[in-house]
């Protein structure tokens, strides 16, 4: 070590007393006056003695910094592709090169494209082919334009195959030929998501002046200034999103905020005006879709959690329970088919997707019997993200599951619900002589103080680890807005420049997350808030118990929410953690929702919320 850095001390913060009082209770803060970052030049001076400091005390470290980001860098390839989606006549995909940061959207066309899609269709690419057809070229807008930053927020082809609608990153929907790629209509401003509603028409949300959310019909070759206002509400406490049904028959406008939601349906084959869905309760969130007379809805809340149901598109009040609540189980998703439905459900944790046959159109419906569950998936799920079960065509039997584990890369997998045959679409190449077989996933449970069972998942490679107590091991944690592993965990190549050193890495599934169902989300929360810290300070206990590593060489790491986790955890048991890295934490809690709070934030702290619908104002208590 350098004479230098032993002479080093870090800098030290003046003490400003600050008293803050609310409900007759005072608190003394000694460092308020570094929330003023940006206009006090006192915090900058001492954000630059930090930085410094911070600089001198790393910079030893600074070639094996470089070291490791080029061995990182080195195990992706430099071009690659996403998994293509058969679109009509088409195969769309996206083409990334490394080291551009850029994205081209491309497609190619299908010879045979009038059979049906199977499992074993494989996108043609030989020099005989159909030839790649770029239809956006990021960097090409980018310096044409002359922008300093661009990027493509969302990319929808409209139902005949003809035009393209993409969202750029200012706001800007621009919608083009899809054969030639000539501008077809005039771009459309200030825009948040948008839909295709049929051929010739798309809605979007938008925001007014006041920051009041809209949703607005737009007919291409109308100027944006004739467009029709379908939905508004003067509370702007509500977040609008956009879905389209698989059917391409529906969108759904869903009006939420953090404690309720309301869906409203829009026919396109009747485009003057959204229908409120009812029926309609407090606390309720709802997904919705669309086949044949029915809709198709998943609901959840605190009370039942969640459970699928259908109902007449002509009376949306008679409802019929398809799959009811059961204890601890989530259903994440619901994709519907012109014969069947996949449902993709958490159950204690662990990852399940079943599909399930329909009656033809218009026959009755009143239970799901008879359902296949998805082989492909292994115990070792219980650690992994689900990206979703979306890219599937609609007419057709195929569903397109994509996921990743702790020790799989990305996988793509499409599987033909008749037979319940999968095969494999694509999986991530990670350069460098990578092998999974070397790499071992373990699932455990760590005991909470009242009792509850925490779910760990825990991942490192073969031959590297003693598991004697003396492997470093690096414990991540979040537990927050009811966000699981499906959030925030990272393809394992990212985590291969510490798991081949020898390093241990583990999540703790606290509470607060969603990987038990909607409650393990509602017991870390609000007063139940502690639970997300005792939990992980009980799977740090048991990992160092177990012997996976000691208090001399555990790691601790969350960001943002899970920043105040780490923040939480260090001041309860400090002599447990040998390292800890609380990445943008919230760690100034009760000072920024007192005394700065977002009105946003205001409406979990009223037990009173007003809720308008149409031109009737409702009080609805929720407390």
């Amino acid at each position: 070590m350098s004479s230098h850095r032993q002479r080093l001390s870090p800098p030290e913060a003046k003490k400003v007393p600050f008293l803050m009082e609310i409900f007759g209770d005072k608190r003394l803060d000694n460092y308020h006056w570094l929330r003023d970052a940006g206009r006090d030049p006192d915090v900058q001076r001492y954000l630059e003695l930090e930085n410094k400091y911070a600089e001198s005390i790393m910079s030893e470290t600074n070639g094996y910094e470089f070291a490791l980001f080029n061995e990182l860098k080195a195990r992706f390839k430099e071009d690659d592709i996403s998994v293509p989606v058969r679109v009509g006549s088409h195969y769309y995909y996206q083409r990334r090169y490394l080291s551009k940061d850029y994205v081209q959207y491309c497609r190619r066309f299908i010879p045979n494209n009038e059979a049906p899609p199977s499992v074993y269709d494989i996108m043609p690419t030989g020099p005989d082919d159909p030839p790649e057809e770029v239809i956006i070229d990021e960097e090409v807008i980018k310096y044409k334009n002359s922008l300093e930053n661009y990027r493509i927020t969302a990319f929808k082809v409209s139902p005949n195959n003809k035009l393209v609608a993409f969202r750029e990153n200012c706001g800007t929907v621009c919608v083009i030929d899809s054969e030639t790629g000539a501008p077809a209509e005039k771009p459309i401003q200030g825009c948040l998501e948008f839909e295709w509603a049929g051929d010739e028409a798309f809605l979007y949300t938008r925001r007014n002046a006041i920051a009041e959310p809209q949703v607005w019909f737009h007919k291409l070759g109308e100027e944006q200034s004739k467009d029709t206002c379908l939905y508004r509400t003067r509370e702007d406490l509500f977040d609008l999103t956009l879905e389209a049904s698989e059917s391409k028959k529906f969108l759904f406008v869903k009006s939420k905020t953090k404690v309720t939601g309301f869906v409203y349906y829009f026919d396109v084959s009747r485009p003057e005006t959204l229908w409120f869905l009812p029926p309609w309760h407090l606390g309720i969130d709802m997904f919705v879709s669309h086949r044949g007379n029915q809709f198709f809805i998943r609901r959840s809340d605190g009370g039942f959690h969640s459970d699928v149901l259908t109902c007449p598109v002509d009376n949306t009040f008679e409802t019929t329970v398809l799959i009811p609540h059961r204890e601890r189980v989530r259903v994440e998703e619901v994709r519907l088919f012109a014969d069947h439905i996949a449902v993709y459900e958490l159950e204690e944790g662990l990852p399940k997707i079943t599909t399930y046959c329909l009656p033809p159109v218009g026959e009755p419906l009143k239970t799901l019997q008879g359902g296949r569950t998805v082989d492909i998936f292994k115990s070792e799920l219980c650690i992994s993200r689900i990206h979703g079960i979306r890219d599937s065509q609609f007419s057709s039997s195929i569903l397109r599951i994509c996921f990743y584990t702790m020790r799989m890369p990305f996988s793509a997998y499409d599987y033909d619900m008749n037979t319940g045959i999968s095969v494999l679409k694509k999986k991530e190449t990670i350069l460098g002589g990578f092998d999974e077989s070397n790499y071992v996933t373990e699932s455990k449970r760590a005991y909470a103080s009242d009792g509850e069972e925490i779910p760990i998942s825990i991942v490192y490679r073969k031959n590297r680890v003693k598991l004697d107590g003396s492997d470093p091991l690096l414990l991540f944690g979040y537990g927050s807005y009811g966000l699981g592993p499906s959030s925030y965990s990272n393809s394992i190549a990212s985590r291969l420049t510490i798991l081949d050193r020898g390093i241990i890495f583990a999540i703790a599934h606290v509470r607060g997350g969603d990987e038990k169902g909607k409650q393990w989300h509602e017991n870390g929360k609000l007063l139940n808030k502690r639970n997300t810290f005792t939990d992980f300070i009980a799977c740090a206990d048991y990992l160092i118990k177990s012997n996976y590593c000691s208090e001399d060489n555990l790691c601790i790491e969350g960001g943002s929410a899970g920043g105040m986790l780490i923040g939480a955890v260090l001041n309860m048991r400090p002599e447990l953690f040998k390292v800890a890295v609380a990445d943008v934490p919230s760690v100034d809690v009760l000072t920024t929702i007192l005394f700065y709070p977002r009105k946003r934030d205001l409406e979990i702290a009223t037990s009173v919320v007003t809720l308008k619908i149409s031109s009737r104002s409702l009080m609805l208590r929720s407390d």
